[in-house]
């Protein structure tokens, strides 16, 4: 786990929240000294680690100048706070507040779960061996199925989304924010939100979907790799086609065989030896889930223009100053990448080898 001092301009009011955390039963007293610090992997709500009485606590809050759209902090408290009743892989919610006066937005706080996070820099830093990954993918896609496989309405969660019409919506909604955050010109966007309109899927299976499943958003127990204790990232949860959640794991999913540019500008473990290529996750997904994939190119295409659009969105924040990360500098050529991936896949009609 990454975690550095507090960025400026992103600190917490710590005497406020020391009040919050005694009226909520998480701490004794007041004046017992607290230190914060940062998780600095993620590209969107901020995530802070809370240090206070021999405790340790994960507060997560929107980014500061965010649009509400995707950062409702309330939603998010629910799906955790619901789902770990009957999915062990979810963190334990503790408090929620829509109290802007105590660290000036939204926020919750969970427990801090210890383990393997698996990003780029860590795995290169370990060394992970082929076979490792071999396990390490067969552990993710099989956490991944079984999460497609939760009954959302045991979990209370019936009213988490709309599944009907999820797909059409999830095209047009993303395009639209796509064009209202877009700073440069890029042409193979145009083309691939018009395609996406067209080739579409009309019928799809409805399951609780996690919307950013990838391998730095889940904790593994040790480096054994063969259990996962707790999925993170619970921001853009909700109801509709798995396939989504598939594709958008696509998008993140670089290998080996892509050009240095893609993996360069979407940087992921997934391209060390041993992990399998895109189209081998499908066909293993489609073996462990019992789905039929017909429209792979289109689950793909969506998941990287997806990307494009969250990358794109926080590149706008940054261009205007309300983010001084020096991380987000590039991301509007992160986003331009997975536009102009996604559309060689389109006219290729393939997954993998796109250019």
């Amino acid at each position: 786990m990454n975690i550095k001092p507090v960025r400026e301009g992103e600190e917490l009011n710590e005497v406020s929240l020391k009040i919050f955390l005694q009226d909520h039963g998480l701490i004794a007293r007041t004046d017992s000294g607290l230190t914060v610090s940062q998780f600095s992997n993620g590209f969107s709500n901020l995530t802070y680690l809370l240090n206070i009485e021999d405790k340790e606590y994960v507060l997560r809050r929107p980014p500061f100048a965010a649009p509400k759209r995707g950062h409702d902090m309330g939603r998010e408290y629910k799906v955790i706070l619901n789902l770990n009743s009957i999915f062990d892989k979810t963190p334990k919610a503790f408090a929620f507040s829509e109290d802007t006066d105590i660290i000036g937005a939204p926020f919750y706080i969970m427990s801090k779960v210890s383990g393997e996070i698996l990003t780029a820099r860590e795995a290169q830093k370990s060394q992970i061996s082929p076979d490792e990954f071999k396990t390490i993918s067969n552990t993710w896609l099989d956490t991944f199925v079984a999460f497609h496989k939760i009954d959302y309405s045991a979990a209370g969660l019936e009213d988490l989304g709309r599944p009907e019409g999820y797909v059409e919506r999830q095209v047009t909604n993303w395009g639209k924010q796509y064009l209202a955050a877009a700073t440069d010109d890029v042409p193979a966007a145009v083309k691939v939100m018009a395609w996406m309109q067209e080739n579409q899927p009309k019928h799809y299976d409805h399951t609780i979907i996690h919307n950013d499943f990838k391998y730095d958003n889940v904790v593994f127990k040790d480096d054994s790799w063969n259990e996962i204790t707790a999925v993170l990232d619970w921001e853009m949860c909700t109801l509709g086609d798995p396939l989504m959640d598939l594709g958008t794991s696509l998008g993140y999913w670089t290998t080996a065989t892509d050009p240095d540019f893609m993996k360069q500008g979407l940087q992921s473990p997934t391209v060390m030896e041993g992990n399998p290529s895109r189209t081998d996750v499908v066909q293993q997904y489609a073996l462990k889930s019992g789905r039929n994939i017909d429209n792979l190119v289109f689950y793909y295409a969506y998941g990287l223009f997806k990307i494009a659009v969250i990358a794109q969105q926080i590149y706008y924040r940054f261009k205007h100053g309300h983010t001084k990360d020096p991380k987000f500098a590039h991301l509007n050529k992160a986003s331009a990448l997975c536009c102009n991936t996604a559309w060689q896949a389109i006219q290729k009609k393939q997954i993998d080898h796109l250019f």
